[in-house]
């Protein structure tokens, strides 16, 4: 189950936290709560544990851990290079992952949940806990803002609906 679902869930919780090493930490703390709680067969594991990365990775982002980091960061800037990773550093090779992410979090949920989780609109809406019309409004806002970073490709997800 880990390798099948923990390259797609790591992809998923970089998206949110924007860091690797912080994405492995989410992930590998999805798959404890997973192995902890007893899964009841309703629908989809892999939607199950989406679910679990979306929440860990919103926590975080909620936690005073994070907040004190991004302060550290804009008081002390890191300097050098960082050793990259080879999925991070593809993530921001691509031209579409890399305008995603300039994205606030507002529209980038939308947009990594529609067409990265293939989610449908109805439940999109219901994970994040507001109306159906707030996540077409958040999809065309968000379509609408990526334009200008994909100009020079012909992007079909844009053009859709």
């Amino acid at each position: 189950m880990i390798e099948e679902h923990a390259a797609h869930l790591l992809r998923l919780a970089y998206f949110y936290v924007k860091n690797r090493q912080t994405a492995e930490d989410i992930v590998q703390e999805v798959f404890i709560k997973f192995s902890q709680r007893g899964y009841e067969e309703r629908g989809q594991l892999r939607a199950y544990l989406s679910t679990l990365t979306i929440n860990q990775s919103k926590d975080y982002l909620k936690s005073w851990h994070y907040k004190k980091l991004l302060l550290q960061e804009k008081i002390f800037p890191i300097q050098g290079n960082r050793q990259r990773d080879e999925l991070v550093a593809a993530e921001e090779r691509s031209h579409i992952g890399a305008a995603i992410l300039k994205l606030s979090l507002t529209y980038r949920e939308p947009i990594i949940l529609y067409y990265f989780e293939e989610m449908k609109i109805r439940d999109i809406a219901q994970l994040l806990g507001i109306a159906e019309n707030t996540v077409k409004t958040r999809l065309k806002r968000a379509r609408e803002a990526l334009k200008p970073h994909l100009k020079q490709e012909e992007w079909e997800v844009l053009r859709h609906e």
